[in-house]
């Protein structure tokens, strides 16, 4: 595939906390959002729970990060880290 003909994605990235960081090389991160409930209006907050790729080992528990999707990388990694927003209080 030539540069020209090359479609440009768009990565999805999204901001969540790290609520797991036991495995090698992985971290689970959860992703909260707020939902409006259809009749009565309330907003109501959702999270789920998604695994990512953290190469060097370097997200702890509690961490604030930022990660995008990408191709799979397991069963159930679809993300990989872009970048430690804010570290987590020791």
């Amino acid at each position: 595939m030539s540069e020209e003909n090359a479609v440009e994605t768009k990565l999805r990235t999204i901001t969540g906390q790290v609520v797991s960081d036991k495995m090698d090389k992985s971290v689970t991160v959860a992703i909260e959002r707020q939902v409006r409930h259809p009749v009565y209006g309330k907003y109501i907050r959702l999270t789920s729970k998604v695994m990512a790729h953290d190469e060097n080992n370097e997200c702890r528990e509690g961490d604030t990060v930022s990660i995008a999707s990408c191709r799979p990388l397991s069963r159930r990694k679809n993300f990989r880290l872009v970048s430690i927003i804010e570290r987590a209080a020791r």
